[in-house]
């Protein structure tokens, strides 16, 4: 068994595939995409669809036919999917009912659309039909003849600093360069079933297909509108999943919302990606589960100075990759259709994260925070998730952002956004943010501290879940 999908109509239903039956299904699936979809090797198209099998189906379809797949959360709005589409030029888009009247909404102005495919148990009027054209289909194909550097997916950025920009990658960086992460990170293994609860939208996702099927074990999925911590107890309780992969945000929720009896007795592995979790959400998770959250960056990084030099232990620099005379075989292709954006990525011999970070006497990288966000303050250079680990250890925060702040005398200080708890948000302000600082300055630099601190019901975030510190940074310094 290589797929099961739980509660796949919000009624409990089961979907179970075995890797021959998602072959005949995949090919299947091909026929529709080069038949009546007219798709050539290299053409572009927009995928927009929940954790549902077609998904998972689609993908594959894609890479048989060497068709360009571009994901997408269906938390995206009208403006962003005519963005996509008129950004990346695709040729189709494949959706479901909730976002066919988005799409209807933008497909004038998208000149290169030239079909709409709909995966539907109904029919809609201007759209082909996903189920009746599978149930059709021949199930024999022949795959396209790709090579290693030829574009497989372009994935979105998630706009933390910007209009989201193309990131391509080959069917070498990720139809290969993710068997490393499967083997070692998720430690998975061909008696393993495997649940990544990333949105299908987000390039994480990936992991549910190269990484879990490059070791012969089984995908897990929950098809979750929205992220559930009452659902994903249930399910590491009812089924014997032994891997689990989630955001940092996701599991501050578990954490916070973790019952008072249960008990997941076939877990034995857990990773995180995507931003730094606190080290507070982690010792607590492994004080309840036993396990520790193997967190990853997914690169392999050195640090270097401003001119490209590689820097000594303890020096602090920017986190880099060589891409000189070799570029990593799994490293991103380029930003798509952008070649300016794709060499201003580039310093000397290393290809540059945009990431701050420094390595110790032992070799151990240490990531201090993005290089537009790392606060220097009377000549203290200062990482806001320090800062922010240090607070989430107080029962009063549910989650933070730090950010700089214009100060005259040190130029700029260190400014803390705060959500607390139901049971603190009552309590007075100055007195908990005196409490807050204090804690701040035991718990690591007393110089760390948020001199300034403004509590607020939510933070901003992207589609994917990351904290917009850009946006908190740009309002603050606009207020000065």
């Amino acid at each position: 068994m290589i797929f099961v999908v739980a509660n796949f109509n919000g009624d409990g239903e089961e979907v179970k595939w075995s890797f021959e039956e998602l072959g005949v299904l995949s090919r299947k699936a091909a026929n529709v995409l080069s038949g009546a979809c007219s798709l050539q090797c290299g053409d572009r198209v927009l995928l927009l669809l929940p954790r549902i099998p077609e998904w998972w189906l689609l993908n594959v379809a894609c890479m048989r036919t060497g068709t360009v797949l571009i994901p997408g959360t269906q938390q995206l709005t009208a403006k962003d999917v005519l963005y996509r589409l008129q950004k990346s030029k695709a040729k189709g888009i494949i959706t479901d009912d909730s976002m066919a009247s988005t799409v209807e909404s933008v497909e004038a102005d998208c000149q290169s659309l030239k079909f709409k495919l709909l995966v539907s148990e109904g029919h809609r009027e201007g759209w082909l039909s996903f189920k009746d054209l599978l149930k059709n289909a021949p199930s024999d194909h022949q795959c396209a003849t790709t090579k290693s550097e030829h574009p497989m997916a372009i994935y979105f950025t998630s706009g933390t600093t910007g209009a989201p920009k193309m990131t391509e990658h080959s069917h070498c960086s990720y139809g290969v360069g993710l068997t490393v992460s499967g083997r070692y990170w998720l430690n998975l293994t061909s008696s393993d079933i495997y649940w990544n609860t990333s949105d299908t939208g987000w390039a994480k996702a990936a992991w549910s297909i190269f990484s879990a099927w490059s070791q012969g074990a089984c995908v897990f999925v929950h098809k979750m509108p929205q992220f559930s911590p009452p659902a994903v107890f249930e399910s590491l309780s009812r089924y014997p999943i032994t891997v689990f992969c989630s955001a940092p945000t996701a599991y501050r929720m578990l954490v916070q919302h973790r019952p008072p009896s249960c008990t997941f007795n076939s877990l034995r592995h857990c990773a995180s990606a995507g931003e730094p979790i606190n080290p507070e959400v982690m010792a607590e998770w492994k004080a309840w589960t036993g396990l520790d959250i193997h967190e990853g960056y997914g690169q392999t990084e050195t640090i270097i100075d401003e001119n490209g030099n590689i820097l000594p232990p303890g020096k602090e620099g920017e986190i880099a990759i060589k891409v000189k005379p070799t570029r990593p075989l799994f490293l991103f292709t380029c930003y798509t259709d952008d070649p300016e954006k794709t060499k201003a990525t580039v310093r000397g011999d290393f290809y540059v994260t945009g990431d701050r970070g420094l390595m110790d006497e032992d070799g151990y990288f240490w990531f201090v925070g993005r290089a537009d966000d790392v606060i220097n303050s009377a000549g203290y250079r200062i990482g806001p998730f320090e800062v922010e680990s240090a607070l989430i250890e107080h029962p009063a925060v549910v989650e933070s952002a730090v950010v700089s702040s214009p100060d005259p005398i040190r130029g700029e200080v260190v400014k803390a956004f705060v959500v607390l708890t139901p049971s603190y948000i009552s309590h007075d302000p100055e007195k908990m943010m005196k409490e807050l600082q204090d804690h701040v300055k035991k718990a690591t630099a007393p110089y760390k501290y948020p001199r300034k601190m403004e509590f607020v019901r939510e933070l901003p975030k992207t589609i994917s879940g990351k904290i917009r510190r850009n946006e908190l940074r740009q309002k603050e310094w606009r207020r000065y």
